[in-house]
């Protein structure tokens, strides 16, 4: 709660991206039992890339709130389809958001975007996975190679973020959030991919720097759930218990 009513940046927000945090800011705080750890990780200005697992369509809005809370505005990449979204097109446009046309010849352009925007000294959030993941359990699938691949390029640092119980809070599928649920949020230390970067991004590099990153998120969302990969019978967490998450891109 301490972190949820931290003043805001409001720097660089826009004005539709920053009035859609100020009318959600006080919903999260009032109706969402958040925990958020490991903020002290987020470098609190310079291009940053924070890797996450993703689990829900509300987990934008929790990792935003985590983000605001260590001092940063955060761009999300996101599917192109959102930009021409009533009213959340404009939040999208507004908030320097980047754009990715999945499945099109318009698909590499947010890699370029995303550059021009780490340069810029942005704090940009990516989903290693793309997608939620598909493993029943809730665990961080194989990771695709675009974070990566930027992060190598620009020599970005990567923090890894794991997020869990947001999947409770508004379940795949679902319409209406269910109030009172609990989600922890826990970012690690910079992901060591510098003996990476002189080298060239052949398909091995690339396939190593991704599994760094997503050995370091899995790790996290371990210490979240109190459990490891492969363990079958994760245990609701109770109200004063710690919870679990996942990623994407």
């Amino acid at each position: 709660m301490v972190a949820l009513t931290a003043r805001l940046p409001r720097r660089g927000r826009g004005f539709w991206y920053g009035l859609a945090i100020e009318a959600l800011w006080p919903l999260v705080v009032l109706f969402v039992r958040t925990r958020m750890r490991g903020r002290r990780h987020v470098p609190g200005r310079g291009p940053v890339l924070l890797a996450a697992n993703h689990l829900s369509n509300a987990d934008p809005v929790t990792l935003a709130a985590f983000a605001l809370a260590s001092g940063r505005v955060p761009r999300f990449l996101a599917k192109a389809a959102l930009w021409r979204a009533p009213v959340v097109g404009w939040v999208m446009s507004s908030g320097g958001h980047i754009p990715v046309d999945r499945g099109t010849a318009r698909a590499g352009l947010a890699v370029g975007a995303t550059r021009d925007a780490l340069r810029g000294g942005e704090c940009v959030i990516v989903y290693p996975e793309g997608t939620f993941t598909t493993d029943p359990d809730g665990w961080p699938m194989r990771g695709k190679s675009g974070v990566a691949r930027i992060a190598l390029e620009t020599r970005t640092p990567v923090v890894p973020v794991a997020q869990w119980g947001v999947q409770r809070l508004l379940p795949p599928g679902g319409l209406l959030p269910r109030p009172w649920t609990r989600v922890d949020v826990l970012a690690g230390p910079e992901v060591d991919l510098s003996d990476l970067y002189e080298l060239e991004p052949t398909k091995e590099v690339l396939e190593e720097a991704t599994a760094r990153i997503m050995s370091a998120i899995t790790g996290l969302l371990a210490e979240l759930r109190g459990a490891a990969p492969g363990d079958r019978a994760v245990p609701t967490p109770s109200a004063g218990s710690h919870p679990p998450r996942r990623t994407g891109w």
